[in-house]
């Protein structure tokens, strides 16, 4: 999967289209993504003892992989990645836009 934990990444379809946020969380066996403060849902939960007290919580659900683009810095603009392989053979991500590596 191209999308890392901490990219800035755009919803380019569904109903949270042009959203853009960072990327909190990878799930690589379902190819799905959660993003900070993107796909908010409503979770009803149960009080757990005197710690934890009931109520309607909202979180961030995930995203599928394919709904996304990658944000580029310098670009300023939601692009396609590149992949280039460094002399020493450590492998990096470009933009296609701009040649920008990501870190």
């Amino acid at each position: 999967m191209q999308i890392r934990k901490n990219d800035s990444v755009m919803v380019i379809a569904g109903k949270e289209r042009g959203k853009t946020g960072k990327v909190l969380r990878v799930l690589v066996d379902k190819e799905r993504v959660i993003i900070e403060r993107v796909n908010m849902v409503k979770r009803h939960t149960k009080p757990r003892g005197p710690q934890q007290s009931g109520g309607i919580l909202e979180k961030e659900a995930s995203i599928h992989a394919s709904n996304l683009m990658i944000m580029c810095d310098k670009c300023n603009a939601p692009v396609r990645i590149g992949h280039k392989v460094l002399g020493d053979g450590k492998k990096i991500r470009l933009c296609r836009r701009c040649g920008e590596a990501f870190e």
